[in-house]
Order: C-alpha cells, then structure tokens, then sequence
C-alpha cells in the first residue's frame, strides 16, 4: 500500500496572518494565567494577611493618617510646588533672555539640580545649610526646609518645560501684541505666558505628582510628630507594631492623590493631543 504523499509545506505555514497572531496571543494569555494561578498556589495567604492586612492595625491608623500624615504631605507638596512653579518661571525667563550670563547662570541651576539627588539637596538644606551658618533658621521649620528642598528640584524641572512652552507659542503672538503697542515685557506677561501655561499644564501636573512621592523624603530631616507625612508615619507605626499594615494603608493613601492626578494628567494630553 502506498504511503500518503507529505504535505508541500508545513501546517504553520497555512495559517494566515491573523491566525498566527490569534495563536501567539493565546499562547501569552494561557502563560500569563499560569503564572497567576503559580503564584496564588504557592504564597502563603495567612501569613501575608497577618503581615499586610490586619484590619484592627489599619483601623487605629484613622484619622490620624489622614488629618496629620496626609495632610502633611499635601502641604508639603504644595508649597515646594508653588515655590518650583515661581522658582522655574524666573529661571525659564533667565534662559531665554538675551543677556548671556542671564542664560549662563540658568544653564548652570538646570544642570546642576536637575544632575543631584533630590535627597542630597534635602541633606544640604536641613544639614549643611545650619551647620554653615550656625544661628540661622529657615522660616517655617521644617516645613520651610521642605518647600526649599522640593521647591529647588522641581524649579529645575519645570524651567525647561515652561521654557518649552513658551517657545511653543507661536512669533506672530508676540509679534500681535507688540504691534498693539504692547512692550515686551507686557507682551510676554500677557499674551505669551498665558498660552504657554494652558500647553505645559499636563508636564507641570506631572511634575505634582513626582513632588508628591518626593515630599517622603523629609524623614531624612528629623521631624516631629505633628510635622510626620505618609511615609515616616507609616515607618514609625511599623516599627513600633512590628508588623507592615502601616506601610500599606500609607501607600493606599498616596494612591488616593497619585492615580486621580494621572488621570488627570491623561486627560488633559489627550485634549491638548486633539487640539493639535
């Protein structure tokens, strides 16, 4: 009896584009759920409960995360934030000017602060800074040190975004205004940087929510009870109950600021991406 005569080519490649595509695609799913099911067989669901999600624990963290911890690190954002926001602004102006040591002096604060640790420049403002100049206080305490410290970062940051910008705006804009007998300086404060700020306020809400995760670095500065914000106040309830739930609920709470903001922020590039 006569063997069956082999196919000319190999059954894969009969399969058509999609089907070889459908195929890979399944396959990546049926290894994503094994991998799941993987790590749900083999974790140790009581002991991560009782090391995560003791909700006595979690429960006698309220209110004070919220009405102390929280809003610590809200205040603390906010104030490094409007102080980078100025900060970035003068400096962004500096960068463009045509007076060359303007532009020397801002190249040099972008590259150094954008090129240092955020943390150094926290140990450099709540450190260095009183040991140079013994008897001398930042006003505000540890909140003024804080805003210097977040406020010097971000300024750097936001320089070359508003910088961007600002050169995003069209000439004719300017050249509008200067032929409506504005003076430069007008033109540019009232035309120029308006339009400039409605283009970098995704960059500039972006850079909110980094300052946001940036403010835990205070407990580098020694603080107080009162002056604690999410991070040292959840290390602080950790350490003392010898138990992580602290450091979660702290995480869940940042979460409540940070996942809105990004919303936030996804929103308003997809408007400014439909405006184009």
């Amino acid at each position: 009896m006569d063997r069956p005569a082999a196919p000319d080519h190999p059954v894969t490649s009969r399969l058509t584009r999609r089907q070889r595509r459908r195929v890979s695609q399944g396959l990546q799913y049926a290894l994503f759920v094994a991998v799941l099911v993987l790590i749900a067989v083999s974790a140790d669901w009581g002991r991560l409960q009782n090391q995560f999600a003791q909700k006595d624990l979690a429960l006698r963290l309220f209110p004070e995360i919220i009405t102390t911890a929280l809003r610590n690190t809200v205040v603390y954002t906010t104030s490094g934030f409007l102080l980078g926001l100025v900060l970035g602004l003068v400096i962004a102006m500096m960068r463009l000017s045509s007076v060359a040591p303007y532009r020397w002096v801002a190249s040099v604060y972008i590259e150094l602060f954008r090129g240092l640790p955020a943390l150094l420049i926290f140990i450099f403002v709540g450190v260095a800074v009183p040991l140079a100049f013994p008897g001398t206080e930042i006003p505000g305490g540890t909140y003024g040190k804080v805003a210097i410290g977040l406020g010097l970062v971000a300024a750097a940051y936001m320089a070359e975004t508003i910088r961007a910008g600002i050169q995003a705006v069209p000439k004719g804009q300017m050249e509008a205004a200067r032929s409506l007998g504005f003076s430069h300086a007008r033109a540019m404060v009232s035309v120029v940087i308006p339009q400039a700020f409605r283009i970098v306020i995704p960059p500039l809400t972006n850079e909110l929510v980094l300052l946001f995760k940036d403010s835990s670095l205070v407990l580098f500065l020694g603080v107080t009870l009162s002056e604690r914000e999410l991070t040292k106040f959840g290390r602080d309830l950790a350490s003392q109950t010898a138990n992580s739930t602290p450091i979660l609920v702290a995480g869940l709470c940042y979460l409540l600021v940070t996942v809105p903001l990004s919303f936030v922020v996804r929103r308003l590039e997809a408007r400014a991406d439909k405006a184009v």
